[in-house]
């Protein structure tokens, strides 16, 4: 005689219950409830293939259209105090950042083929252009630097596009040395990059313009430690340099005055250092929010140059201290979106060119900033896409504009933006279709 199955309430209640699976001790609480750990989004979004893209093309969107705000608030009494109408370096601004636009916009459609084809007669003209600075009648001296090329009204800096010169020639060089296996010989690391970057370097100190040559000398070792230049030749050329700025410092009485103005808190005898003391002013008046936006004091003749190599101090004064950490945060955005494109990439070319222009600005931004707080001497260069001056907003944004192109052609990014392309295709098809029926009138199918 066959025994009777249990019937399910007894299988229920004779059935035993199962253990809890045990819990990870390493496990964070967020992932266990099924959400998803903070800090691994913040990762996550970081590591997206078109975030250097973003972060190049936002940030220096809104230095630009943040330094045209600043330019408006701090040039108008200087403006109407020379006589002219309260818009004019507002304007002038404007209009070079409208050209610059152009210029972004080329160089982040051009082809990297095509960028080091301009390499050679880029190098070339701006060569040429600091030369004439020097003939008399064509060059232009402008607070004792002679370092300007005047015409009629119209004046520009040459020594500004040296800068984008040295860096396009420098990673082309560096580039083709490095597809024939050169890099590792000193003399082909060295030659012809040093001296052609010394060359530049003397037509620049011709004019006095120490801050300038500051700049290029920032962009050759940049270069340089891109390379993989061993350390002892760094080294070597590091100090060769310093021992040079040494001593053009030592026999200038202006560069020696700016040096004595580091950290200073009172004008000194014949207010040697009273655009230093009334950066610092500006900077301490300002509090976490700002004075408010056009009501500077420091503007109304007290800081000699407002709205060019002191307007970081007029954004302390006015915006406070959380408008300039937002200039920081900017810069300090580009810097790690252009190290990030140098890091990535597989081109020698893209990675020189892109470690150059990253150079170039961050530490242009370094001395500028240094300056104002105090930091440094004063050398005279302006906050790259913020200060005013067109000379320096025009070249730096067509190095801006090489860094979009960078960031967009690495593969990750292209892939990134290839699969979002037939989304947008279908969108604008779409618009299409709908326009072309409220323009075309669809007849019925009996009428002929």
């Amino acid at each position: 005689m066959t025994a009777r199955p249990p019937t399910p309430a007894k299988a229920a209640a004779t059935r035993r219950p199962q253990p809890r699976p045990a819990r990870s001790a390493g496990t964070p609480n967020a992932v266990r409830r099924g959400r998803r750990n903070p800090l691994d989004q913040a990762r996550r979004a970081w590591d997206r293939p078109l975030t250097a893209y973003y972060l190049i093309l936002g940030g220096s969107a809104l230095l630009i259209t943040l330094g045209l705000v600043m330019v408006y608030s701090a040039s108008q009494i200087k403006a109407l105090q020379s006589g002219l109408g309260p818009t004019y370096f507002f304007r002038k601004q404007l209009l070079a950042a409208l050209i610059g636009g152009v210029l972004l916009l080329t160089g982040a459609r051009l082809r990297v083929r095509t960028h080091r084809r301009l390499a050679v007669p880029l190098l070339l003209g701006s060569a040429l252009l600091m030369a004439l600075v020097q003939v008399p009648g064509i060059g232009v001296a402008v607070n004792g630097n002679q370092n300007w090329l005047g015409f009629g009204a119209f004046q520009m800096q040459p020594s500004e596009f040296g800068k984008l010169a040295l860096v396009l020639w420098g990673a082309d060089l560096l580039a083709r040395r490095q597809q024939r296996g050169q890099l590792t010989q000193w003399k082909r690391l060295l030659v012809p990059l040093t001296p052609v970057a010394f060359a530049l370097l003397a037509l620049i100190m011709l004019g006095g313009d120490m801050g300038t040559a500051i700049i290029l000398t920032a962009i050759l070792f940049g270069l340089l430690w891109l390379a993989g230049a061993p350390t002892r030749l760094f080294a070597g050329v590091l100090a060769g340099a310093a021992a040079l700025g040494a001593l053009l410092i030592a026999t200038s009485a202006n560069r020696l005055s700016r040096l004595a103005c580091i950290g200073a808190t009172d004008p000194g005898p014949g207010d040697s250092c009273w655009q230093a003391v009334h950066g610092i002013y500006a900077l301490a008046s300002g509090g976490i929010f700002g004075s408010g936006l056009g009501a500077s004091v420091e503007k109304w003749g007290e800081l000699p140059e407002p709205h060019t190599d002191f307007i970081f101090a007029i954004t302390g004064e006015e915006l406070g201290l959380a408008g300039t950490l937002s200039v920081l945060a900017l810069f300090a955005a580009l810097g790690y979106a252009g190290i990030r494109v140098a890091g990535r990439t597989e081109d020698p070319f893209v990675r020189y060119a892109a470690g150059g222009v990253t150079t170039w600005i961050t530490a242009q931004a370094v001395i500028n900033i240094g300056a104002v707080l105090g930091l440094l001497p004063i050398a005279g260069v302006p906050l790259p896409l913020f200060s005013y001056g067109g000379s320096a907003l025009l070249p730096t944004m067509f190095a801006v504009g090489l860094l979009i192109a960078f960031a967009r052609d690495e593969p990750a990014a292209r892939a990134a933006l290839v699969t979002r392309q037939p989304v947008f295709a279908r969108r604008l098809a779409a618009v299409r279709r709908k326009t072309m029926r409220r323009l075309v009138k669809v007849r019925p199918s009996g009428e002929r």
